[in-house]
């Protein structure tokens, strides 16, 4: 089965985000396709490199990545959602005069409309967080 995934929470304010993770790796583990990982309102802070736990803490934001580049995962940041965040790619920085970029490897950011793409071109979309 084809799933895409929507992330509406950020990391380490609900367990949303965990439990997206989990569902992902599982679903890919267990043989099904993963067309997009979008997140979404607070959602997007799960993309930004700025994120620093403590040492005896999970990594979400990594986790994330590395999931991404083990297999190749899609995972794409709302641009609306994160410019209200101060989420920033190397490109929005420079339209917006700002000083640096925050995006996390693996992630991009890009419109809504890859939210509706994605569930037009997977089996189920599923939706974790408010």
């Amino acid at each position: 089965m084809k799933f895409s995934i929507q992330v509406n929470e950020g990391p380490y304010t609900h367990q949303a985000s965990d439990t997206a993770y989990n569902f992902t790796r599982a679903a890919l583990e267990g043989g099904h396709e993963i067309y997009r990982v979008f997140f979404y309102h607070d959602g997007v802070n799960n993309g930004t490199r700025m994120t620093t736990p403590p040492q005896d803490d999970r990594n979400i934001v990594n986790r994330w990545s590395e999931l991404s580049k083990e297999y190749d995962l899609d995972l794409v940041l709302c641009v609306a959602a994160a410019q209200r965040r101060g989420i920033v790619d190397e490109d929005e920085a420079k339209r917006h005069g700002k000083s640096g970029d925050n995006v996390a490897e693996g992630f991009r950011i890009s419109g809504l409309g890859q939210l509706i793409d994605a569930g037009i071109n997977s089996d189920r979309l599923i939706s974790f967080g408010d």
